[in-house]
């Protein structure tokens, strides 16, 4: 297939003219976010690009998917696999060549990032198989991914440059990040984006180490094409392009949406940019050669051929223009919409549910037993009074009334349909004759009035939430709209108190120690059946099985990485993020610190009991493996081949010792050898996790296949990945800080 593309690329390019080239790499005007205008004469449609990593945004009757945080939650690769099938046949079904995601960046440096929601985990081995499945599912549906945003994307505050009001510009925020950082930590999990055949990189708006991301030829050359062997295309963010001849020159093979500014950008046409004519010019001056011209162009088309979308693709909705019209022109049109969400309701609810963590179950609270008074509390649990769509920018809080299930932005979606807590518990309450009393205005709960509820209920459930979307940070870690007062006052006269939590990231709890709080559930951002992937938890049809995919702490302060925050700047490079801690992110600066979190990195609990038992066995693949990966190799997408192969093999057994069915995550965490390693290297790390369904009773093995890549460290003098000499410690468990098995192994003397 790939040499069939290559072959269909090479003649089309033939027949192009240098205008034609240009306009290939050029974002125009069109019906949707993003678009290369169509060549007629040569029966080429153009491409349509989307957001975003959660569905098809700016679209109707399509499908909010769960979010990427609550997909790394799961930690179940198959049900993201199948995630990203589903948003990709959606995608696909309207006409969209490229969907706008999966997210690797922001990775999740800052707690607080206002859009690490969208992303998966601070982990990068966790958020590197979450990018593994989600690359092909999408594309295995025919559709084209953009793994964005690449790279050092960590905060959104200065995320891009500005003008200040004294007229000066003020540059994007650079994140100034060493390499060996930038291998082990923030450009993993894109090698493995890239392993898995990603059709297009997303360049940032950020400056790294003083360069703009996206004409930044280290990072763009020599790293993604040159170490990773990337053969797709990379695509500016909106509006991220600063340059053309540098740009180009430096990596950049696609500019969106096409105009340097968003004055320029309309569904009519752009105007100003920084290719179109301007690389024209350059071409025929020779600033930019015909070579680079028509490399940027292979890159564009491969993946166009290997997807098949040059035969039979579907047309764009004809009502994505009228949306595009309807939610930023305020206009009127109505043309029915493309419904392509097929049976995807019945997955959303699913993955809601798996993604969902069970932090706290004292006595059994939880599955509740057929109570016949519930109590349901919190602005989160009813249907949203603003309607189904964001539309526009909140402040930090959001919309004070209706659940929140995604987060705002770029990454959201529109919704057709919504099942929020409250209408889910009504609806299960019929069905067992239980009556509902529910408060769901914070301001009157944070005012203790409670005048409207009696008798006390048996059980109460609070819901809470945190907003967060793209182009603000949060900042604070406590949940929104008087979170604390909320739980504090209603456990104060309800005994059997339930709280649940929908957030774009960490909270702190300062309410989890009070007893009267008997349960905890972290449900993140779970998609349109939110309502029913909750009460299936909570009335026990499903038994929890989500871990955490980051690290919740005691204190705010146990985090201490702030968001770079400057006002009255005059300097055009003053906003500066220098990356000092390394690799000690979230559990690795916590367990650098030995600083006792409140809940674990892979941290969760079950309505049934696991253990692992017998020895964990490690035993070498290769007898004697060479120190770095054999150079004399051709890189291939991913990389050199032979950081893939594997060296190690692990295997230990898992066994249900409850009275229910349930799944859990078997995890395993490395240590290199700390005196024949470089400072700066992690207590330990992830290296493999398998989620296992066990029925009561039940035992499966349990095996672990590690890679070079896995067992090496980042040689920065070699600039090359490092096998160390020493025992490796190895360990099994469930969770970071629940390790129960261990054992060493030697890769090399």
């Amino acid at each position: 297939m790939a040499d069939v593309a290559r072959e269909k690329a090479n003649a089309f390019i033939s027949q192009l003219n240098v205008t034609e080239k240009v306009a290939i790499v050029t974002g125009a005007g069109g019906s949707c976010i993003g678009n290369i205008a169509p060549i007629p004469r040569l029966n080429f449609s153009g491409l349509c690009l989307s957001d975003g990593p959660s569905g098809v945004n700016r679209n109707d009757l399509v499908s909010v998917f769960p979010a990427g945080l609550t997909a790394a939650a799961s930690w179940d690769k198959t049900l993201v696999y199948q995630r990203g099938f589903a948003m990709g046949s959606e995608f696909k079904a309207k006409g969209v060549h490229v969907g706008l995601g999966p997210v690797a960046g922001p990775l999740g440096r800052h707690g607080l990032g206002g859009r690490n929601w969208e992303g998966f985990s601070p982990d990068p081995y966790l958020t590197g198989w979450m990018m593994d499945s989600s690359v092909r599912g999408m594309q295995d549906a025919g559709v084209q991914s953009c793994s964005k945003h690449f790279i050092g994307n960590e905060q959104e505050t200065q995320r891009s440059n500005t003008v200040s009001s004294s007229g000066a510009r003020i540059d994007a925020i650079s994140s100034n990040i060493d390499d060996r950082t930038m291998h082990e930590l923030y450009l993993w999990p894109f090698y493995d984006a890239v392993k898995s055949g990603t059709a297009s990189i997303m360049c940032s708006y950020n400056r790294l180490n003083q360069t703009y991301a996206c004409e930044n030829p280290s990072i763009l050359n020599d790293i993604l094409k040159g170490e990773l062997g990337f053969e797709g295309y990379v695509m500016s963010d909106w509006f991220a392009t600063h340059s053309g001849v540098a740009s180009v020159n430096g990596g950049l093979d696609m500019t969106m949406p096409g105009s340097t500014d968003q004055s320029g950008f309309g569904i009519d046409g752009v105007a100003n940019s920084y290719f179109g004519g301007n690389l024209t010019a350059a071409v025929n001056n020779g600033s930019v050669s015909i070579t680079r011209l028509d490399d940027m162009i292979r890159r564009v088309l491969l993946p166009y051929y290997s997807l098949g979308q040059d035969e039979n693709y579907p047309t764009v909705d004809p009502s994505t223009i009228a949306i595009l019209v309807a939610t930023y022109l305020s206009g009127d049109a109505n043309i029915p919409a493309r419904d392509v969400r097929g049976n995807h309701a019945s997955l959303i609810r699913e993955l809601g549910s798996a993604g969902t963590v069970l932090l706290k179950n004292i006595n059994s609270a939880l599955p509740l037993r057929s109570p016949k008074n519930i109590g349901v509390f919190g602005n989160d649990a009813p249907d949203p009074t603003e309607g189904l769509t964001q539309v526009t920018d909140y402040d930090e809080w959001g919309f004070n009334f209706g659940t929140l299930d995604i987060g705002g932005g770029s990454g959201t979606t529109r919704h057709t349909n919504l099942v929020s807590p409250l209408e889910a518990i009504k609806d299960r309450a019929r069905r067992t004759g239980a009556r509902v009393q529910y408060l769901t205005d914070n301001a009157i709960i944070a005012a203790n009035d409670f005048s409207t509820i009696y008798p006390t209920p048996e059980v109460c459930l609070v819901f809470l939430k945190t907003y967060a979307e793209e182009g603000a940070d949060r900042t604070a870690y406590e949940a929104h709209w008087n979170s604390t007062l909320v739980v504090e006052n209603v456990a104060r006269r309800c005994p059997n108190t339930v709280v649940v939590t929908h957030s774009g990231g960490i909270n702190t709890m300062p309410w989890a120690q009070n007893p009267n709080v008997t349960a905890i559930l972290a449900a993140h951002f779970p998609g349109e059946e939110t309502g029913n992937s909750i009460v299936d938890i909570l009335w026990g049809d499903v038994n929890p099985s989500g871990r955490l995919p980051y690290t919740i702490p005691v204190h705010a302060a146990d985090y201490d990485i702030p968001i770079v925050n400057l006002t009255n700047v005059t300097n055009p490079g003053a906003w500066q993020a220098d990356f000092t801690e390394g690799q000690f992110i979230d559990y690795r600066h916590f367990d650098a610190r030995a600083i006792a979190p409140l809940y674990e990195f892979g941290y969760g609990l079950s309505y049934t009991n696991f253990s692992l038992h017998h020895n964990l066995s490690a035993s070498k693949l290769l007898p004697n493996p060479a120190r770095t990966p054999n150079l004399l190799l051709k890189t291939a997408p991913g990389g050199n081949p032979d950081l893939w192969t594997q060296l190690a093999t692990l295997e230990t057994e898992v066994s249900n010792t409850g009275a229910v069915a349930g799944s859990t995550v078997v995890q395993l965490y490395i240590s290199l050898p700390q005196d024949a390693v470089p400072a700066g290297t992690p207590l330990k790390v992830l290296r493999g996790f398998e989620k296992i369904h066990l029925n009561p009773g039940e035992s499966q093995k349990v095996n672990f296949f590690l890679t070079r890549r896995d067992l090496s460290y980042w040689d920065t003098a070699a600039q090359a990945w490092a096998l160390p000499t020493g025992n490796i410690t190895f360990q099994t468990g469930f969770s970071s800080r629940d390790l129960i098995q261990s054992t060493t192994l030697s890769m090399r003397e």
